[in-house]
């Protein structure tokens, strides 16, 4: 049975997948800052689960990726009853597969080709009645806030005036969070320094947070709870929000749950 109200775990990446001599084996979502107790407490035991891909024009990516997910669901002891995936072929029975889900998974890719096909199947609207689960799974994640921070990533995106850096998201939540801290803290784009000459100047007058694989925000109840490793990054500087095993309750605003 759905909840009566949204819970909305926004994550960087939930999964504890990993190589063996150079192969990936599938592992369950992680138990790291207790994300796999809280999530699986969350759901029904078998849940009927909708993946909506970043990457809509991509068939046989998205077939893998959900397959993929569905083994991890599987591994969480969390199997789940249905596994069905939104891409632009099947864009049109959004509105019937998620009247018809527990869970919303919303994939991670490119931040604004995904917030296009969103808005291309009105997503914003339709999850407003929506009574599950919705996690978010980095791109996913940072497009649930109500306004969009579209860190740029691809070669050209900081170079380019044309690039719109804060777009219209889901409205989820009024927080804005930043994946992969631990991965991306030192990429140099198209000569500037991500962090140092890109995000700390776009943070002015405004606030992200960056979060760690293994870390994430739960929305409940009208409140916003982080957990794990993660930065506040605000008026141009980076602060320590959160460490492994800690909780703290943001004060970055609830959103439209």
């Amino acid at each position: 049975m759905k909840n009566c109200e949204k819970m909305v775990f926004l994550t960087s990446s939930p999964d504890a997948s990993f190589q063996v001599d150079g192969e990936w084996v599938t592992g369950p979502f992680t138990e790291k800052n207790g994300f796999l107790k809280r999530f699986r407490e969350a759901c029904p035991p078998h849940p009927r689960v909708l993946m909506i891909t970043a990457t809509p024009d991509e068939p046989e990516k998205n077939k893998e990726m959900n397959e993929y997910f569905a083994r991890v669901f599987a591994a969480s002891n969390m199997e789940p009853q249905a596994m069905r995936l939104l891409d632009r072929g099947t864009a049109g029975r959004a509105g019937e597969w998620l009247a018809d889900s527990d869970v919303v998974i919303l994939g991670g890719g490119h931040v604004p080709t995904q917030n296009r096909f969103f808005r291309e199947i009105g997503l914003r609207e339709k999850l407003r009645h929506f009574g599950g689960v919705v996690m978010g799974i980095s791109a996913g994640s940072m497009n649930c806030a109500r306004m969009v921070y579209a860190q740029p990533e691809l070669a050209g995106e900081a170079a380019d005036p044309g690039y719109k850096r804060f777009i219209e998201g889901l409205g989820l939540t009024e927080t804005r969070i930043l994946p992969h801290y631990q991965m991306v803290k030192d990429y140099i784009l198209d000569g500037l320094r991500l962090m140092e000459e890109i995000t700390y100047p776009d943070s002015v007058g405004r606030e992200f947070y960056a979060l760690e694989d293994g870390s994430y925000i739960l929305c409940a109840g009208g409140k916003e709870y982080l957990y794990g490793n993660a930065y506040r990054i605000a008026d141009g500087g980076l602060t320590l929000a959160c460490r492994d095993g800690g909780m703290c309750l943001l004060k970055s605003g609830k959103g439209s749950l």
